[in-house]
């Protein structure tokens, strides 16, 4: 019989669905039967929350949408009691949404700083303060918290951004041992993948085309990753054959980081 990992009755949370990686775990939970709680900043009746929603109905999954600045705790009670209002229950979270913020340590400005800050660490940090009571009370809770292979390896002029995905592993670190046994905490640290964030960062080359060409080559694998090879780590790591894994931050880039200088093709 085929391995399968099944999700079925659980509630999972998953900030910044309306696009990128955060839709792809959406996706993904989903097609593994559990119900999305999903949140992003765009308004419930416009053409990205609309498009979620969709994709989630052709992954034949039960879903909700939420608009939802995470930055604010008010609107993070918001979203959280409208899933326990649907649902009853939280089992997951997947505290995903972020943003570039690449402006070089010379140049970045204290409101950039404060913003990344807020953002990229803060946020996360607050989403699962206020989701762990309920992760609890089920004896099997799941954190997966999303960080970047910038907290691992960087490049220049993508200060401040690298700093938070940095102490993102720290939290995950500190929250897996804090909150165990009844709550798993873990990281994923996804590098290069095909989202609409990283095509802004090729278009922003003189030739898209070739940037990209090139940064596939210094991959071994010869190509990016997708959001649904981000959001299928994410299912694996929720469910039940993950359950030995926590306070570990899990790099997913396809090899880049195993080079010790660039190839060019």
């Amino acid at each position: 019989m085929a391995l399968q990992i099944s999700l079925s009755g659980k509630v999972v949370l998953v900030s910044g669905v309306t696009s990128g990686i955060g839709k792809g775990i959406a996706v993904m939970m989903g097609r593994a039967e559990a119900k999305v709680a999903g949140c992003g900043l765009e308004p419930a009746d416009s053409p990205a929350a609309l498009a979620f929603l969709s994709a989630m109905q052709a992954a034949g999954a039960a879903a909700m949408y939420t608009q939802t600045d995470v930055t604010d705790a008010a609107q993070q009670e918001l979203w959280v009691d409208a899933a326990l209002a649907a649902w009853s229950r939280i089992d997951i979270l997947v505290s995903n949404a972020g943003a570039n913020f690449f402006e070089g340590a010379t140049n970045c400005t204290e409101p950039v700083w404060q913003q990344n800050m807020e953002l990229n660490l803060s946020a996360h940090w607050r989403l699962c303060r206020l989701c762990r009571p309920y992760l609890a009370a089920n004896g099997a809770g799941v954190i997966i918290i999303i960080s970047s292979n910038q907290a691992y390896a960087t490049m220049p002029g993508c200060f401040p951004y690298n700093v938070t995905k940095t102490a993102l592993t720290g939290l995950v670190r500190a929250l897996a041992i804090e909150w165990a046994p009844a709550v798993r905490v873990v990281g994923l640290a996804p590098g290069f993948i095909d989202t609409p964030g990283n095509q802004q960062w090729f278009a922003s080359f003189n030739d898209p085309a070739e940037e990209r060409a090139r940064t596939e080559a210094l991959h071994p694998v010869k190509r990016i990753g997708t959001a649904e090879e981000a959001g299928a780590w994410c299912v694996f790591l929720a469910g039940e054959y993950g359950g030995f894994a926590s306070g570990t931050t899990y790099l997913l880039d396809g090899g880049r980081s195993a080079l010790l200088q660039d190839e060019h093709p």
